[in-house]
C-alpha cells in the first residue's frame, strides 16, 4: 500500500510542479501526511509537461536526454556548451548555471551533431528550427496570456510580384476587430536575420503584449503585420544588407505588394500618420532606411538593436547624413515628418555603444529621437520590451 501511495504522490507532485516553483507544504493521501518541496517548474516551451527541461528556482536549467548509444552528449544554450553525464539508465543529465530571464534557443549535440530537443517546442531562428526555453521575468506579466479580451493572429497569403510567388503574412487584429467601424492604425513589424514572419508572433509574443496593453488602455487598438522580409527578386538582389541599395528588394515588396494587400483586405488606415514600421536587428535596419527615407508612407519608426552603426562585422564609419539625407542638415523638416522615432538596444549587446553614439550625434543636432536600453544581449526579451514601449507611444 505504501508503494502505491508513493507512486500516486509522485504523479501529483509532477502535475503541481508544472505551475508552482519553490513551494513547500503538506499533502494528505489517505491517512498519510507528507511534507513536500517543489523546487522547479516546467517551462511553457516544453512539449510535454511530464517530460523535458526543468527550470530550477535559481533559474538554472536541468536537461535530461535518453541516448543509450551516444558516446558524448552536450547542451548548447546561448552559445555555452555543457557536457552531460550518463547514468546507469542511459539518461544523460546536466544542470546549467543560472540563466537570465527571457527566451533562449538551445540545441543538443549528440556525438558532434547539433539537433533539436524532442522534448521542446521548435521555433524558427538562427536560420534553423531550434529548441527553446522560456524563463519568466518578474514584473513582465504583459508578456503572458491574461484574463483580458484576446485578439487574433492569422496567417494569410499574398502574391508577390517581386518574388513571383505566394508569400505568407502573420497579422494580429485586436479584440472586437470585426465590430470596429473605423479603420485602425497599422504597424508593419520586421524580423531579424535568420528568422521569418513567425518570429514576432511566436517568439516575440506580440499578441500577448498587445492584448494586455490595449486592455489596460496603454495602447490604441491597432493591426500588426509581420512579413517575411527574406525576399529574392527575380531581377537580382536580396532583401537584406545594411545599405540603401540592399534594402530595395524588400522596400519594393513592402510598398508595392504588402501594404496594398493589407489595405485592400483589412480595416486599416491608409494615411502616413496611421502607419508605423519597426523591426529588430536586420529588421531594425530595414525600418531605419525604409521608414526614415519614406516619410510620405510612415510617420512612426522603431529601430531595435540594429548593427548597422557598429558592433558587427562589416559595420563601420556610418555616415548618418548620407544614409538619411536631411536628418542633420534639415532637422526641422525631419522632425516634422515623424510623430514617433524610437530606438533601443540591449545593454549587453555589442551594438550598444555604437547605438548610443549615433543617438548622441542625432540629439546634438536636435533630432527628436527617443531612446531606451534594457538588460540583455541580442535577444527576444529586449525586443519584447522594445515593442511593449514603442506601441504605447503610437497614434496618440
Amino acid at each position: 500500500m505504501m508503494r502505491t501511495t508513493k507512486m500516486v504522490l509522485t504523479a501529483i507532485l509532477t502535475v503541481v510542479c508544472c505551475t508552482q516553483a519553490a513551494a513547500q507544504g503538506e499533502r494528505n493521501i489517505g491517512n498519510a501526511k507528507f511534507t513536500v518541496k517543489i523546487d522547479y517548474v516546467v517551462p511553457v516551451t516544453n512539449v510535454n509537461m511530464m517530460n523535458g527541461p526543468k527550470l530550477l528556482n535559481d533559474n538554472s536549467v536541468e536537461f535530461t536526454v535518453k541516448a543509450p548509444e551516444a558516446q558524448k552528449v552536450q547542451v548548447d544554450i546561448g552559445g555555452t556548451k555543457y557536457d552531460m553525464k550518463k547514468d546507469e539508465r542511459d539518461m544523460w543529465t546536466v544542470t546549467t548555471k543560472p540563466q537570465v530571464p527571457g527566451f533562449h534557443y538551445y540545441s543538443l549535440i549528440i556525438d558532434g551533431v547539433s539537433v533539436a530537443d524532442p522534448a521542446s517546442q521548435s521555433f524558427y531562428g538562427c536560420s534553423r528550427w531550434s529548441s527553446a526555453i522560456e524563463i519568466p521575468e518578474a514584473g513582465m506579466d504583459d508578456f503572458e496570456v491574461q484574463r483580458v479580451a484576446h485578439g487574433e493572429v492569422r496567417t494569410v497569403y499574398y502574391y508577390s510580384k517581386v518574388d513571383e510567388a505566394w508569400r505568407p503574412l502573420m497579422i494580429y487584429t485586436p479584440a472586437n476587430y470585426h465590430a470596429v467601424k473605423a479603420d485602425l492604425p497599422v504597424v508593419y513589424i520586421q524580423h531579424g536575420g535568420g528568422e521569418d514572419h513567425r518570429g514576432w508572433m511566436e517568439q516575440g509574443r506580440t499578441a500577448q503584449i498587445m492584448d494586455n496593453l490595449i486592455a489596460k488602455g496603454k495602447a490604441r487598438p491597432m493591426v500588426i503585420v509581420s512579413s517575411n522580409s527574406n525576399v529574392r527578386s527575380r531581377n537580382g538582389g536580396f532583401g537584406g544588407g545594411y545599405s540603401w541599395e540592399g534594402m530595395q528588394a524588400f522596400r519594393k515588396e513592402l510598398l508595392e505588394n504588402i501594404i496594398p494587400f493589407v489595405e485592400k483586405n483589412y480595416k486599416v488606415r491608409k494615411d502616413r500618420k496611421g502607419r508605423a514600421m519597426c523591426g529588430l536587428s536586420m529588421g531594425g535596419g530595414q525600418s531605419f532606411y525604409i521608414g526614415l527615407r519614406d516619410p510620405e508612407v510612415f510617420a512612426n519608426v522603431g529601430v531595435f538593436s540594429t548593427g548597422m552603426f557598429g558592433g558587427i562585422q562589416g559595420a563601420s564609419n556610418f555616415d548618418l547624413e548620407k544614409e538619411v539625407p536631411g536628418i542633420l542638415t534639415d532637422t526641422h523638416t525631419f522632425n516634422k515628418n515623424f510623430d514617433v522615432f524610437f530606438m533601443t538596444c540591449g545593454e549587453q549587446d555589442p551594438r550598444i555603444e555604437y547605438t548610443r553614439n549615433i543617438v548622441k550625434q542625432m540629439r546634438n543636432k536636435s533630432v527628436n529621437v527617443r531612446f531606451n536600453s534594457y538588460p540583455g544581449d541580442h535577444e527576444w526579451q529586449v525586443w519584447r520590451k522594445s515593442l511593449h514601449e514603442f506601441v504605447q507611444y503610437l497614434f496618440k
